[in-house]
């Protein structure tokens, strides 16, 4: 009963798909060393599980798959135990160490004998890695992304482009030397005429070609300069007043605070996700956005009439940060080097996110297990829910809290400047597409219907 329990937590408790379908098997593993297969409840035994480990070492097995036994171990104990006794991080942490040096020295065994990805790889040993499966070329342009720091989202998307790319010109055997502006142009102009992609889809595609080729390949197109899609000039969605009112009506607890925020802060979607307890600044009524559009920080206004629930939702992430300490998890993601230079950061109250997620996740980056901030997903279901029961019948997005805030701002009279640091924009020209969905019509110019 005790492991068919685990299999069934590890399957709704947002695991990796492998870790889910491991991580019981090597549970079951150990209550066999224990002769408790069939117990109610496995007792955990830090001497039992290091003689269990010993053993699988002298059998060949790696550290990797040693640190799986005590990652499913301290599940089990969470989960199931709603334990953290014994405490297993050191051994946890020991054979972390150990799998990144055999990992290092695999690598450069496979560097000398020149077979480089050739063996086969354990997918678990690739979390945040490059996989060297991959071909040479795409190798290359995952490091260079990273050295550069491109966000996960950007490398994902020009990788693919650039697969979808080298397909089209003949596959990874083709020399890419003796392609040029010819099939570019030919693979930009099937994605609009065939598959009939937008116009920021086919930008997407040419900027991920053009690193391709200028920072990877070290070749330079000179059409590349000017060929791009034009970019349909639209006007953004923005709500009156009463209609923002309307779907605050209809939205709740977190959701109702999270909508607050995005449309008083003038935050995009993903800057309210990720924001953090330090961020927000409730004595001088302000929230910080880290790392925005462009690699930015900025300052925003924090809103009079939020700082009551604002307090309410901290405290009840420092209840939630709490337990999760207490279950011998409680870390959070922490961004690039800094994770390296302040490790214990990462348990720290202050850098929990806001808006936390209902449940904790494996970390792609590294196979840690965090409570990230709440899915995207997650609002925009209950927004659209909201809008649907108002009755408004406007194509709203969390951005469209964005536009609002700008509108509203410079229809009360709000220096366009101010507004233009407010939203982050580099270019004034930007903040100006505002000016053209004032209520007092384009450019606040009246139609002589009016005057009749």
């Amino acid at each position: 009963m005790s492991l068919s329990e685990m299999a069934r937590l590890a399957k709704s408790s947002g695991l990796a798909k492998n870790d889910a379908q491991w991580w019981p098997k090597w549970m079951e593993a150990y209550a066999r060393s224990v002769h408790q297969v069939d117990a109610p409840r496995i007792d955990i035994s830090r001497e039992s599980l290091i003689s269990l480990l010993q053993r699988m070492r002298d059998s060949g097995k790696s550290a990797w798959v040693r640190l799986q036994v005590v990652r499913a171990v301290e599940f089990y104990q969470k989960s199931v135990l709603q334990s953290s006794v014994p405490d297993l991080s050191d051994v946890r942490l020991t054979l972390e160490e150990l799998a990144k040096k055999e990992r290092a020295e695999k690598r450069r065994s496979d560097a000398n004998s020149g077979h480089a990805g050739a063996d086969p790889v354990d997918d678990k040993m690739l979390i945040g890695r490059i996989d060297p499966r991959e071909p040479p070329l795409l190798q290359e342009i995952r490091t260079l992304m990273r050295i550069r720091h491109y966000a996960v989202r950007t490398e994902r998307a020009y990788v693919g482009w650039i697969q979808r790319f080298v397909l089209f010109v003949g596959g990874w055997n083709k020399d890419l030397s003796n392609v040029g502006e010819m099939q570019v142009k030919e693979f930009l102009g099937d994605l609009a005429v065939e598959d009939r992609v937008a116009a920021s889809t086919q930008n997407q595609a040419f900027n991920a070609l053009l690193f391709l080729f200028r920072e990877v390949l070290k070749r330079d197109l000179q059409f590349l300069d000017t060929e791009r899609a034009k970019k349909p000039s639209r006007i953004p969605v923005v709500l009156t007043t009463s209609e923002v009112t309307t779907i605050f009506r209809h939205l709740k607890g977190r959701d109702l605070l999270f909508a607050r925020i995005l449309y008083g802060g003038g935050l995009r979607h993903y800057e309210g996700l990720r924001l953090r307890v330090k961020d927000v600044d409730i004595e001088a009524r302000q929230l910080i956005v880290r790392d925005g559009k462009g690699a930015k920080d900025r300052v925003t206004v924090l809103p009079e009439s939020v700082i009551a629930d604002l307090l309410a939702q901290k405290e009840m992430v420092r209840r939630l940060h709490d337990a999760d300490l207490a279950d011998g998890f409680g870390s959070v993601w922490l961004p690039y080097a800094f994770a390296r230079k302040a490790p214990s950061a990462a348990y720290q109250f202050e850098w929990q996110f806001l808006f936390p997620a209902s449940k904790m996740s494996v970390d792609p980056h590294d196979g840690a297990i965090h409570r990230h901030h709440m899915h995207e997903s997650v609002f925009q279901s209950a927004l659209h829910r909201a809008v649907e029961e108002s009755g408004i019948h406007k194509r709203v997005t969390p951005h469209t809290f964005r536009h609002s805030f700008a509108t509203h701002l410079l229809q009360s009279g709000a220096d366009i400047r101010t507004v233009q640091e407010l939203l982050g924009h580099a270019d004034v020209s930007t903040t100006m597409i505002y000016t053209h969905v004032l209520q007092s019509g384009p450019l606040g110019v009246k139609s002589p219907l009016d005057r009749l």
